[in-house]
């Protein structure tokens, strides 16, 4: 079974690969210190300063292998040879809600790096997957749990 290419910015790639440094080179260490202080107080059967340790370092491990097959699979999108013609990934995208006049702008972006918050949407999100592919200018309707939506797309940036 193939896995799943993950898309990724030039940028975005960066982030992870900082990520995965930070957990294996201080994350590990910090927390394998706090099992060994947990160890000395004791009996480990109800020492709830072991188990949370435990847990933490369960979830760095986990989150280190994620990262690595995410980085493994990575395909990077390189944003400086984007044109402005059509919506592509990593393109930033100026968009105008037609129902009540607002203007957003999001970057597109692989599913890896999605962050709404910072104005970055994924590729298969409903309004990316609507935006892909269309030139300025068009309207394009977004099916989402409360109805119909439509943005024309106002610009293309890189």
């Amino acid at each position: 079974m193939k896995e799943k290419e993950v898309i990724l910015t030039v940028g975005g790639l960066k982030k992870l690969e900082d990520e995965l440094e930070e957990l294996k080179s201080v994350r590990r260490r910090e927390v394998a210190e706090r099992i060994r202080q947990a160890i000395a107080f004791g009996d480990i059967s109800e020492n709830s300063e072991y188990e949370d340790a435990k847990n933490e370092q369960a979830f760095i491990e986990g989150r280190i292998l994620t990262l690595e097959k995410m980085l493994r699979n990575a395909k990077i999108i390189d944003d400086e040879n984007l044109g402005t013609e059509v919506v592509s990934i990593g393109s930033v995208v100026l968009l105008k809600d037609l129902e009540f006049d607002d203007e957003f702008e999001y970057t597109i972006v692989g599913s890896a790096e999605a962050d709404p918050g910072a104005n970055k949407i994924s590729n298969e999100s409903p309004v990316g997957r609507a935006i892909l592919g269309q030139p300025k200018g068009s309207v394009v309707e977004v099916a989402v749990p409360a109805g119909q939506l439509k943005y024309q797309i106002i610009d293309i940036l890189r």
